[in-house]
């Protein structure tokens, strides 16, 4: 008999998707340098000693969400600020109304879960801010009703403020934004070539709603990673094709010395979209197409635009996202010394998945 291999634990297993060693290493630098200044500087703003850090529990949970996942809605900077503030300004209230602890600690809680929701600041914080204000204590007796503004409301601004410095010298995208989707190019009603086909906004709205749960994630970016899984599987699924294999390897190119005349009549001569242009060694240094040959000018140097570039054993369907944006018409293929080694364009691709689909579909058919 053979003994199981049983499989070694790992030092550092991922609590998140996405999650890394070095993301959370990140994390805790930034909550080390975020709660130890925003602590210091509450205290001087208010006059207080910087010995003692003029901080509320609350803001420790914040910092978690603000370093660990940045990304979440639940720590972008009005939910911080918004939904601390609002949650303490609720506990508050609920205990000047209601004396026996326990029911106001409760009441405290689910209103600010309320306000959060319809100021769409939720925030899990938001729950201990409000229990804080609702119990009370020698921090809440002393500030009394300006508890909410000082120390939450200038706690958070701060942790918001050191956060986003801290994520932009880290360069991370915070406040989070969702990359933009594909833009129609040509000023019509439709919807861009890459989102006509599969799955749509609606049927992500129908797939949560079946599912009656929350989920820590924006529904764009949602949607971003769901079009990115599609993209994947097709380059799974076929990766066999690379760009070598429907490349057009007699390339028509320019140098940047030579006229804008003579790159005109080159792309009408050839019927292309576009040109390489190239130094004298063959290096690819951009490209050039009739919109930018419109622009005054004599020579080629005031026309180049960066190219968009893969290598030849990049798979095919890797180029799709590309060549579907609208703006895009064809990918150059360049070697390691960006030397110009083919071109493909929306036809070439096109031509190679109409017939990979064709040779599929016969296999299968019966003799």
């Amino acid at each position: 008999m053979h003994d199981r291999k049983v499989p070694r634990p790992s030092l550092f297993r991922p609590i998140l998707a996405g999650a890394t060693l070095r993301e959370r290493i990140i994390a805790c630098i930034g909550a080390l340098i975020g709660i130890a200044l925003c602590g210091a500087s509450s205290a001087l703003i208010t006059g207080g000693d910087w010995h003692v850090p003029l901080l509320v529990a609350p803001i420790g949970a914040s910092a978690v969400l603000l370093f660990a996942v940045p990304a979440s809605p639940l720590a972008q900077p009005w939910s911080i600020i918004g939904g601390n503030t609002l949650s303490a300004m609720v506990g508050l209230l609920v205990a000047a109304v209601i004396p026996n602890p326990v029911v106001a600690a409760g009441v405290a809680v689910a209103l600010a879960i309320a306000v959060m929701s319809l100021t769409r600041s939720l925030h899990p914080p938001g729950g201990a801010a409000a229990l804080t204000a609702a119990f009370g204590g020698s921090t809440v007796a002393a500030w009394g009703w300006l508890f909410p503004l000082v120390p939450v409301a200038l706690n958070s601004c701060i942790l918001v403020m050191l956060g986003v410095l801290f994520h932009r010298l880290a360069k991370r995208n915070y406040p989070h934004k969702v990359l933009a989707p594909a833009a129609n190019t040509h000023g019509t009603a439709d919807k861009p070539a890459p989102i006509r086909v599969g799955f749509q906004d609606e049927d992500i709205d129908a797939a949560l709603s079946s599912l009656q749960e929350s989920f820590d994630i924006d529904r764009k970016d949602l949607g971003r990673i769901l079009r990115e899984i599609e993209l994947r599987t097709i380059m799974r699924a076929h990766s066999e094709l690379t760009c070598a294999d429907i490349m057009s390897r007699d390339v028509i190119a320019v140098r940047p010395d030579e006229t804008r005349e003579r790159a005109r009549a080159l792309l009408f001569a050839h019927n292309v979209r576009l040109l390489p242009v190239v130094d004298d060694a063959g290096r690819l240094l951009g490209t050039v197409g009739l919109r930018e040959l419109t622009a005054s000018g004599s020579d080629l140097s005031g026309a180049i635009s960066p190219a968009k570039t893969a290598s030849s054993a990049a798979p095919a369907y890797s180029l799709l996202p590309l060549l579907t944006d609208g703006k895009t018409h064809a990918v150059i293929v360049t070697d390691e010394a960006r030397k110009v080694v083919g071109l493909i364009s929306q036809t070439d691709l096109l031509s190679a998945m109409g017939r990979l689909a064709f040779t599929r579909e016969q296999a299968t058919q019966p003799a």
